[in-house]
């Protein structure tokens, strides 16, 4: 199936556009009819007009062939973080800008394992059972820019302070069947060692719970100034209100103290992987 590319949020057209009109000018300096653009790239014509109209993104690797095949010297594979933020929400924009700078982040989840922490098996589960259905593309491209926050996030000095905090479900939901669950089992255990991050489970058998309210995202930059990021159905919002941030970060140490310890926390995870 030919890439159709990636889908462009309302946060982002203004680049899109921006870098589809960059796209356009280059192809037309060039004497190239955008046929033949779309031939050397595996895109149809209609496609081609998309990208230089704004309204879908191409693939990192279409970006740079493009560059290559116009003769861009750069100009456009320039544009690479920029589009790849514009594929997200605008609340999602800032916390990914937020993860690259970010000197503490707190992470409390009730329904999956945080991006962060997933393996790609875990991912792929995940994105499979969307709906509606995502394209196999997506699939591929949404795969491959978590693996990026990834490395991003745990690949940086210093590495920043990362606290994760998850409810025993999440553990013991089977998505993509027993041998990817144990896999990101044992990925939870290998990441729990790391001197930066602390991983806790609030367990069924806990009769207390402060995060019932749902799951949220605290990041802390260096100069102390504190975000709070979390999701609702179809909105994505990070926030900067301090009363909202105060009180976010008060439920979050509450909960912290309600959980399991880190060390408990992998006994925990190990028992899991033994009943497997």
């Amino acid at each position: 199936m030919p890439e159709t590319g990636r889908v462009v949020t309302k946060a982002g057209e203004g680049v899109a556009v921006a870098f589809g009109k960059t796209l356009k000018t280059l192809r037309t300096k060039a004497g190239m009819e955008r046929e033949e653009l779309g031939r050397r790239l595996g895109y149809s014509v209609s496609t081609i007009a998309s990208f230089e109209q704004g309204r879908r993104i191409p693939s990192s690797r279409a970006i740079e062939q493009s560059d290559d095949i116009l003769g861009a010297d750069g100009l456009l594979s320039v544009w690479q973080g920029q589009l790849e933020r514009a594929q997200y929400p605008a609340g999602f924009q800032g916390l990914v800008e937020l993860e690259k700078t970010a000197i503490e982040l707190l992470h409390y989840e009730k329904f999956v394992v945080s991006g962060l922490l997933q393996t790609e098996e875990f991912m792929r589960a995940i994105l499979a059972m969307r709906r509606p259905r995502l394209d196999q593309e997506t699939i591929e491209r949404r795969v491959e820019e978590r693996l990026g926050r990834q490395k991003a996030m745990f690949g940086r000095r210093p590495e920043p302070l990362n606290s994760f905090i998850m409810d025993e479900a999440v553990l013991r939901q089977r998505y993509g069947g027993e041998k990817v669950l144990r896999g990101q089992l044992e990925h939870l255990l290998l990441l729990g060692h790391e001197p930066h991050i602390d991983i806790q489970i609030m367990p069924f058998a806990c009769e207390d719970n402060a995060g019932v309210s749902g799951p949220f995202t605290i990041a802390t930059r260096k100069d102390g100034k504190q975000f709070l990021y979390f999701e609702a159905t179809h909105q994505m919002s990070l926030m900067v209100e301090p009363e909202q941030v105060t009180v976010a970060a008060v439920r979050f140490g509450v909960i912290r103290s309600q959980a399991l310890s880190p060390r408990e926390s992998l006994a925990f995870i190990e028992k899991l992987l033994g009943e497997l």
